[in-house]
């Protein structure tokens, strides 16, 4: 099950939608948090925060952030941690594990697609995702490997913008993310690779798959207990258990 389809103006075929989603976000990185920190009116270490502790980070786990880009959600998860835990961090975009490496002196990085990582079985407590949903190849596949990676009980928590279904509610979801959010990134980076990266992310916020199909790949994937929690209609948080 992939995330969405195709984007014809962006590449050709399927498998080269990995590739080009590297080189943007190794092109953008370095603007990737400014962009983000007003973006969301500075408000989003406060949610990633609370969201991992509300759905069972405990000082202690071992946790495993997937697609952390430049480590926010890692940055997070250590401040629930609270130096008690360890903090494994999969990404594969150089640009965005350089950024990410100089915030988490003490986690580990791996450099890998979600799809397969280099990583033992059953070894996890609780696994992340912050809004990279959209850019993996394979959503069932990539599920699987979750289920694979963590621990019997291990939960996993899957944080993502989502287009609202109503007329109104997406007509405003557009506006902001696909006209007014790139325009602010271009203005205040002076980067075409950070307002292309923002515009990306809204054509792919655009096209993705509904929240029953995300759910619907996880229980397929072997989860236990997989919803979705909706926020104010625009976010949603995937959760679920591995039994």
């Amino acid at each position: 099950m992939t995330p969405h389809p195709v984007l014809s103006h962006r590449y050709a075929q399927p498998e080269e939608r990995q590739d080009y989603v590297k080189e943007l976000f190794d092109q953008g990185a370095a603007h990737y948090d400014p962009i983000v920190g007003w973006g969301f009116f500075g408000t989003g270490n406060l949610y990633r925060r609370t969201a991992q502790s509300r759905h069972g980070l405990r000082p202690g786990m071992q946790q495993l952030d997937v697609a952390c880009g430049t480590g926010l959600v890692a940055v997070a998860a250590s401040q629930v941690l609270g130096g008690d835990g360890t903090i494994t961090c999969v990404e594969p975009s150089d640009g965005m594990l350089a950024v990410a490496r100089e915030k988490l002196p003490n986690a580990r990085f791996i450099q890998s697609r979600a799809e397969s990582m280099p990583l033992k079985d059953n070894a996890y407590d609780f696994l992340t995702v912050g809004y990279a949903l959209r850019h993996f190849a394979d959503l069932e596949a990539t599920f699987r490997e979750f289920h694979r990676v963590l621990k019997p009980g291990g939960r996993v928590l899957i944080m993502e913008a989502t287009r609202p279904a109503g007329r109104i509610g997406s007509a405003l979801f557009k506006l902001y993310f696909g006209i007014v959010y790139p325009f602010f990134a271009r203005l205040l980076t002076r980067s075409q690779k950070a307002e292309e990266m923002m515009v990306y992310f809204w054509e792919t916020m655009d096209a993705c798959v509904r929240p029953e199909a995300v759910v619907s790949a996880l229980k397929a994937a072997g989860f236990q207990d997989a919803r979705r929690i909706a926020c104010m209609g625009v976010f949603s948080e995937y959760a679920a258990v591995k039994a």
